[in-house]
């Protein structure tokens, strides 16, 4: 071993040379101040790796042999090193002696690094002031002394600490000298470390694609070295738990508890508290309130209060989600929100508002004013913080105007705190995590709506209802044809299909690549600014029945020949079961295990009778769109009492159907397309018959490329092609092409989706519901990117008689029909009595407005 100096400075960028190193020098028989180097760096290895057991013991060894070596300095270093290790280790009144004595020992340049690392167990333990002395008195020394590691190192500390005070401008700032400072010197794993710092500053201001990107970098760079991951996986964990991926920060953290060894007691609890937010956005609040308890346990043994207050609210929170309301719970949230409120947490305006939800059960008066003043509280932060704090504060100002009756203040509060959320999905480019992200804003639209039934007019009610519905279609969709990477995943991912372990690999890749992608700061919503008078004008003699769920209540929406009306359908019972019954009817017609026509009627009466009701009555002649909540656009609506009797289309959302109206279709240009293994060839060569000037692609012509060149900007498509619906993941739900599957994540790829688009295939409509009132899907992905209207089913149908309706509705195109709507019921009519040809007819729906 050269110098053994060295060896301490290597153990984070090269911990195995490290070892060896200090093993060897221990073998050469060294003087015992160079082998207090050596069992530190040892010690620090160990450290790292959570071996706290070890390290302690090789810490220790090292502090005796500079006490031998009679070098104050030295012995100072390694006190410094082991309280760290001690505190780490949970001993944090050990650590902190240690420490303190180090502080005594020591003078000018060491006793700078001695309060670095001071500094650093402080804020372990929550204690961000006093950690922020620490730092101001170590930072000048370390800088005068020319020693550009550790001055760098004390910059990025204090970048976090003003992190933790919500001071992101500051941290970015001590970040990018502290990066540009560690680009001058070979330090590979601070390297990393800044690079995770810089997604910790994108993810306090709300950039949650480029915190994924950073920490997917990060992450190449410390595996690269070897190192633990234990501090990455943490952060990528709150990243993901941020998106409102609540899955995948369940897997994250459950994978780094059972990576991270025993003994790293701090890290172990700071993961358990992560864990208890994923589990309660899971939907587990039992789960969440077991593992914050026992993080607040472990946080109590570690002396470190600031976590404490934090893994006590998130138990509470978690108990009250799972309905567990009590003077004892309203008391500890009253502590919390306090203690919370005084350190200057971002999570003060959740912990007030938990705290007056909890106040309220009491139910006497004196708990009226409590919690009013905690509202007041929470409401003041609405114009800082974190998204999910302002969103928080903005459902406290409501929840106070709401308590006085002030019907007009909780409308506007409602409307503000959605605006926050319309202004951050801006920043969001993955329309997936666009759609997670509504369900921040679910309590908010639904205190607006349940305003509206109990002092609104029906005009009112449409309007809160749809603020909220279907959000992500508002959103510019991102192009994302000019992204290599992605693109190369795709193509790799379409090659992979013989091998589901790789594809499953690739889809994991290409969902964090789309999740990363950022969106235009430039650009705004493309939800139209349409009113109920222009709504009004736009349908003529048409109705919009807008379908709205509230409390478990369904409520009517009627829109048209110039009124607006509202009704409350009279049924009730078990909605779910009987969708999943008429869907099951014309499953069993298309596999031919059905052939008495009555199930299909029954199937539409009871259906007709629980979503439509007596407002039946109300319609009139002409066409008629419907606007259902998320949850029910898996409904056969053609096979209710009624309705396939008439041109009828459905809507995602009111502004998607202005959208939609007023798009201008593109110049005449048509794109006729089959895939591999169907047996409609003869249905093909009839349509292109009929459109001599169409792009016609079949069999190995019809590769996803070729076929997005030719929808793309296409007055009319029609794409023939088997299809896999991804409930499980929605942007993988694709159709089968001659080169693999063309994914949803394909399609975006569009710059301008088809004007009219057809798909005839099974399920080719099928959308799945995420975030508040969001959907997910092939059709969710055309409608943003300026398709005005489909015909798609969400069920599996029989292939001959969808062969004989597509060509009806060509025809009926051709001969002038002025919709796809209008064009299907014409469709409808012209197809054979018997139940298949009935059952097919039934299941197909045309979406949109064109």
């Amino acid at each position: 071993m050269g110098d053994p100096h060295g060896l301490v400075s290597m153990v984070f960028s090269a911990p195995q040379a490290a070892l060896a190193g200090a093993q060897s020098l221990l073998d050469s028989g060294p003087t015992p101040y160079d082998a207090s180097l050596a069992h530190q760096a040892i010690g620090i290895v160990h450290r790292e790796r959570g071996n706290y057991a070890e390290a302690v013991s090789h810490l220790r060894r090292a502090r005796d042999l500079a006490r031998r070596a009679g070098s104050t300095p030295r012995v100072a270093d390694v006190c410094a090193t082991l309280g760290v290790a001690l505190v780490q280790a949970g001993r944090a009144r050990q650590g902190l002696a240690e420490l303190t004595h180090a502080i005594e020992l020591s003078r000018g340049e060491v006793r700078a690094k001695v309060r670095f690392r001071l500094a650093g167990v402080l804020r372990i333990l929550g204690r961000h002031d006093e950690a922020m002395v620490q730092v101001a008195k170590a930072l000048p020394p370390l800088r005068k002394s020319g020693d550009t590691l550790w001055a760098a190192r004390a910059l990025t500390l204090r970048a976090l600490l003003h992190l933790t005070a919500g001071a992101t401008g500051r941290a970015e700032a001590d970040f990018a000298q502290a990066e540009q400072m560690f680009s001058t010197i070979d330090h590979r794993h601070d390297s990393a470390v800044a690079r995770q710092n810089r997604a910790a500053v994108a993810f306090a201001a709300g950039d949650q694609p480029a915190a994924l990107a950073h920490l997917s970098i990060a992450d190449e760079r410390i595996r690269a070295l070897g190192a633990p991951t234990y501090s990455l996986m943490l952060a990528r964990c709150e990243v993901l738990l941020a998106a409102n991926l609540a899955d995948d920060a369940v897997r994250e953290a459950d994978a780094a508890l059972r990576e991270l060894p025993r003994g790293q007691a701090t890290k172990r609890a700071e993961l358990l508290l992560l864990a208890a937010r994923a589990a309660l956005a899971a939907g587990d609040p039992l789960k969440s309130a077991g593992y914050a308890r026992s993080a607040r346990r472990m946080f109590t043994r570690q002396h470190r209060q600031w976590w404490t207050q934090h893994a006590h609210l998130q138990e509470l929170t978690a108990l009250w989600a799972a309905g567990h309301a009590s003077k004892t719970l309203a008391t500890q949230a009253n502590r919390v929100a306090l203690a919370l409120a005084a350190t200057g947490s971002a999570d003060v305006p959740q912990a007030h508002l938990l705290a007056a939800r909890l106040t309220l059960t009491r139910g006497d008066g004196a708990a009226g004013r409590l919690a009013e003043g905690h509202l007041l509280a929470a409401a003041r932060h609405r114009q800082r913080g974190p998204v999910e704090a302002r969103v928080a504060a903005w459902v406290a100002s409501a929840l106070r105007a709401q308590a006085v009756g002030d019907l007009r203040g909780l409308r506007r509060s409602c409307g503000r705190g959605l605006q926050v959320l319309d202004d951050y999905q801006l920043l969001l480019g993955a329309a997936e995590l666009r759609a997670l992200a509504t369900g921040l804003g679910a309590e908010l639209a639904l205190l607006a709506q349940r305003s509206c039934l109990t002092d609104g007019s029906a005009r009112d009610l449409l309007v809160a209802s749809d603020r909220w519905r279907s959000v992500t279609l508002a959103v510019p969709p991102m192009p994302q044809r000019d992204d290599p990477v992605l693109v190369g995943l795709l193509a790799a991912y379409r090659s992979a299909t013989a091998s589901p372990g790789r594809q499953q690999h690739l889809e994991s890749q290409i969902r964090e690549r789309v999740r990363q992608s950022s969106a235009d700061p430039n650009r705004a919503p493309n939800r139209p600014q349409w009113t109920v008078d222009l709504l009004l004008e736009l349908l003529g003699d048409d109705q919009l029945l807008q379908i709205v769920e509230i409390d478990g209540r369904l409520h009517h929406v009627l829109c048209g020949r110039g009124r607006v009306r509202r009704y409350t359908p009279d049924a009730a019972g078990d909605l779910a079961a009987e969708v999943l019954f008429a869907r099951s009817a014309l499953r069993r017609f298309a596999y031919g295990r059905a052939k008495d026509p009555s199930i299909l009627t029954v199937a539409g009466q009871r259906l007709s009778a629980f979503l439509i009701g007596q407002t039946a009555q109300r319609f009139g002649a002409g066409a008629l769109i419907i606007v259902p909540p998320a949850t029910l656009h898996g409904v056969p609506w053609a096979l209710l009492e009624g309705l396939g009797k008439r041109v009828l289309s459905i809507a995602p959302s009111v502004s998607a159907w202005v959208r939609a109206r007023q798009a201008v279709a593109p110049p005449e240009r048509v794109a006729l397309v089959r895939g591999p293994g169907l047996a409609r060839g003869a249905e093909m060569d009839k349509l292109a018959g009929g459109y001599p000037y169409a792009t016609v692609l079949h069999g190995d012509d019809a590769t996803v490329a070729r076929v997005l060149d030719a929808i793309d900007g296409s007055s009319l498509a029609h794409v023939a092609a088997h299809g896999a619906v991804r409930a499980d993941n929605p942007l993988f739900s694709h159709l089968r092409l001659a080169d693999g599957p063309m994914t949803v994540h394909d399609v975006a790829r569009l710059r301008h989706a088809p004007h009219r688009l057809i798909l005839p295939s099974c399920e080719s409509a099928a959308l799945t519901p995420a975030g508040s009132d969001e959907l997910l899907g092939l059709a969710a992905a055309l409608l943003p990117r300026g398709t005005a209207a489909m015909v798609a089913t969400a069920d599996p149908v029989n292939d001959e008689a969808t062969g004989a309706l597509m060509l009806a509705l060509h025809d009926a195109l051709r001969a002038g029909s002025t919709s796809l709507a209008h064009a299907l019921l014409t469709a409808r009519r012209s197809m054979p009595a018997d139940p298949v040809s009935q059952a097919t007819a039934a299941s197909f729906i045309a979406i949109g407005a064109g």
